[in-house]
C-alpha cells in the first residue's frame, strides 16, 4: 500500500487560524515555513521571545474554543485573519499587536486570561513540541474518528501540517524512530501527538460539538498524529507519496 499527501496546512500564529498551502519547501531542523511564526502569550506567561516555552504560556484553543474558527492568510509580514464573528483583520503582527488585541478580545472567555502580547523567536515556530516539529495526520485514523462518533468531521480541528492517505488507521503510529521521504525531503517520525481538547471544537463555528478525546481513549491512547523533525530539506507537494525508509 502507499500513500500520498493529501493537504498541507500552515497556522502563521499559533491557535489563531490556518491556511491550505499546495508545496512548501521545508529546511533541516526547522518548522515548516510559515507555521506559528507568532504565539500570543497571555497576561499570566512567561513568554518573553527569547526561547521556546510550552502551550500553557499561550492562548489557545483548548482553553478559548472560538478560536478554532480563525482563518488566516499570510502574505509576506501581513497576515489576514477572517472569523464567523468578526470583521476581518489584516496587521502586521510584529508592529500592530494592539489592533489585533482589541480585534480578538470578543473571542477569549471572560474567566481566562486575557491575550497580552504577540511573540516571536528567531529561528523556529512555536510549536507544542520543545523541538521545531512538522506534524504528520493519517486521514484513515481522522475517519475511524469520524465512525466512532457518528458524525462528519473536518480536518482542520486536528491543526496538522501534512495530510496523507492510503494506509491502514494507526499506522503512522508504527513509525516511530524510522525515516520517511516526502517528494524531496525526508523527515524523522519523533513522537505521537497527545490531544487536548481544542480538538472538541468545530473548526467552522468555534462550538464544542464532538468527544474527540473520548473516541480516541476507546482505542486506548488519547494521540493523533505524529511529530517528525525535517534530516533532509526539499519541495513538498500535495500528491507527493510518503515512503517510509
Amino acid at each position: 500500500m502507499t500513500a500520498e499527501v493529501t493537504h498541507i496546512w500552515r497556522h502563521p500564529m499559533k491557535s489563531h487560524g490556518r491556511e491550505a498551502v499546495q508545496t512548501v519547501t521545508v529546511t533541516p531542523g526547522q518548522t515548516m515555513p510559515g507555521d506559528r511564526v507568532w504565539a500570543v502569550a497571555h497576561e499570566a506567561s512567561k513568554a518573553d521571545g527569547t526561547k521556546w516555552v510550552p502551550c500553557v504560556n499561550f492562548s489557545r484553543g483548548s482553553k478559548a474554543p472560538d478560536l478554532m474558527a480563525i482563518s488566516a492568510k499570510l502574505d509576506g509580514d501581513m497576515l489576514t485573519l477572517t472569523h464567523p464573528n468578526r470583521p476581518d483583520l489584516t496587521f502586521d503582527p510584529d508592529r500592530e499587536q494592539d489592533v489585533f488585541l482589541d480585534w480578538v478580545r470578543p473571542l477569549m472567555p471572560a474567566d481566562r486570561a486575557a491575550s497580552a502580547r504577540i511573540v516571536r523567536i528567531t529561528g523556529r515556530g512555536m510549536t507544542d513540541s520543545d523541538f521545531p516539529s512538522i506534524s504528520l495526520c493519517n486521514m484513515a485514523s481522522h475517519r475511524a474518528v469520524e465512525q466512532k462518533l457518528g458524525q462528519d468531521l473536518s480536518i482542520k480541528r486536528w491543526r496538522g501540517n501534512i495530510w496523507f492517505d492510503g494506509l491502514p488507521l494507526w499506522e503512522e503510529f508504527d513509525w516511530l524512530d524510522r525515516e520517511l521521504q516526502i517528494g524531496e525531503a525526508v523527515f524523522r517520525v519523533r513522537e505521537r501527538i497527545v490531544r487536548c481538547l481544542a480538538t472538541t471544537a468545530n473548526p467552522d463555528t468555534g462550538d464544542r460539538d464532538a468527544d474527540t478525546l473520548g473516541a480516541l481513549n476507546s482505542w486506548g491512547h488519547q494521540d493523533f498524529g505524529i511529530y517528525t523533525e525535517v534530516v533532509r530539506g526539499g519541495v513538498i507537494s500535495v500528491g507527493d507519496k510518503v515512503i517510509p525508509l
